[in-house]
């Protein structure tokens, strides 16, 4: 018996040291060396400042940039009613969370909310009509966190963000094509622009001309 329980504890000290430290130090730090950036978040910086994770989705309410997918939750910043003091000295922050709102096609707070962005952004998008308005810019992902759009809702924005702009057509289809990543292995998904990176060169563009 005492031989048995001997072997179980080395087995458990042996397993721990080997699946609780020495494992995931070398994968921790074969990623910080192979793969850093993709490691740390996919960090996204501008004017020398971290502005955002290149893998989360953001809402882009000004004129001048692409607007994104529809999110279930802010994920800019957080409001009052998010931060939650404990009396202590600490503060819990509870108002970013994955997840969409699973609502389904017939789900009248789903209609209304799809008609609501519907009229503003043909509102802000003149000479379009719903028809022309990919799906993927009303709809939200399974998460509620993609960052990217499809070519074409990227696309369909060119004509007002060139007028809020003064930045060319040619200029804006050059950064679309230069932020839109293919099939992963030719094979999977679909083609999808990355609604940060873009607005990160109009953001860069802007900033030369002294407007930003």
């Amino acid at each position: 018996m005492k031989d048995i329980l001997r072997k179980s504890v080395l087995l458990s000290v042996v397993l721990f040291v080997l699946c609780g430290l020495i494992y995931p130090l070398a994968m921790t730090g074969i990623s910080q060396v192979l793969f850093n950036k993709k490691a740390n978040g996919s960090m996204v910086r501008f004017n020398g400042k971290e502005v955002g994770s290149g893998l989360i989705g953001q809402s882009f309410t000004d004129k001048r940039f692409f607007r994104g997918r529809v999110s279930s939750s802010n994920y800019n910043t957080y409001t009052k009613a998010d931060i939650k003091p404990d009396g202590k000295g600490k503060v819990t922050y509870t108002g970013v969370t994955s997840g969409s709102a699973n609502l389904g096609p017939s789900n009248p707070a789903l209609m209304a909310r799809v008609k609501k962005d519907m009229d503003d952004f043909l509102k802000n998008h003149p000479g379009l009509k719903a028809g022309d308005v990919p799906t993927d810019l009303l709809t939200s992902s399974a998460s509620g966190l993609d960052p990217n759009i499809s070519p074409e809702s990227a696309k369909i924005q060119i004509s007002a963000i060139s007028k809020a702009t003064n930045i060319s057509s040619t200029d804006l289809n050059n950064i679309i094509t230069k932020n839109t990543e293919g099939k992963t292995l030719g094979i999977f998904g679909e083609p999808r622009v990355n609604v940060l990176e873009t607005n990160l060169e109009i953001a860069n563009i802007l900033k030369n001309k002294g407007e930003l």
